[in-house]
């Protein structure tokens, strides 16, 4: 998952920035609300995390901004303010939630975590295909009850795939999903992180849990099925 921050506070911007890359998430991050704004309108964002008060455009601005260009993803506000119509007035502006500052760092990653699930469609922490959970709090895989180790980038695929289970997601849209704007990418390497997770996630072959869809991407059932004929197993 990729999330954008915009905050000004250094210190606080660069505190929520390592907390959401330990949680697994590829981040953007600016201080500048012009900035920010651009960010939010032309980067493949998964959830925004906003304070109000920015230089430039300010938070409100940008949610607005967001919301009338047609984008849906979930944004989470950041204030001090303590005022309740600020925190309406955000709401109403488009936003799904906010945190008022000073915030414990558990809270803020339960919040877009949730943000993120029920944005997709998941109401639980714990996803599910077939006999495959991912425990998104935890940041845990099982299959048919047992532990499966993941590397940081696998379990990015495969949080992805689940989320937007049943869907086609192309290898274009992964690799700007899982990656920071300036890391260094390639989408063949996705075939690689896909074929690994096949491996781990059905050593015997007999789940195919992961669908290729020739020319298209791939596509993870929200539950079990059998993939259909215009699918491959090999990226």
């Amino acid at each position: 998952m990729r999330a954008l921050v915009i905050e000004d506070d250094v210190d606080l911007r660069e505190q929520i920035c390592a907390q959401l890359r330990s949680d697994g998430f590829a981040v953007d991050a600016t201080g500048e609300g012009e900035e920010g704004l651009f960010f939010a309108l032309e980067y493949p964002v998964d959830i925004a995390i906003v304070d109000l008060g920015l230089p430039g455009p300010t938070g409100l601005d940008i949610i607005r901004e967001v919301r009338e260009s047609g984008l849906d993803y979930p944004i989470l506000i950041l204030t001090a303010r303590s005022r309740w119509q600020d925190k309406v007035e955000g709401l109403e502006t488009g936003a799904d939630d906010y945190v008022v500052k000073p915030f414990q760092p558990e809270e803020l990653t339960a919040r877009i975590q949730a943000l993120v699930r029920r944005s997709r469609g998941w109401a639980q922490p714990k996803l599910e295909s077939g006999d495959i959970v991912l425990d998104t709090a935890r940041q845990e895989v099982f299959v048919a009850g047992d532990s499966v180790e993941l590397t940081a980038y696998e379990y990015r695929v495969l949080e992805h795939l689940m989320l937007h289970a049943g869907e086609v997601v192309s290898k274009t849209a992964l690799t700007e999903h899982i990656y920071e704007e300036n890391a260094e990418r390639d989408s063949n390497v996705i075939e690689v992180f896909v074929r690994r997770l096949r491996a781990k996630l059905d050593p015997e072959g007999t789940r195919k849990p992961i669908e290729t869809l020739r020319g298209r991407g791939y596509r993870l059932a929200r539950d079990a099925r059998t993939p259909t004929s215009d699918t491959a197993q090999q990226p």
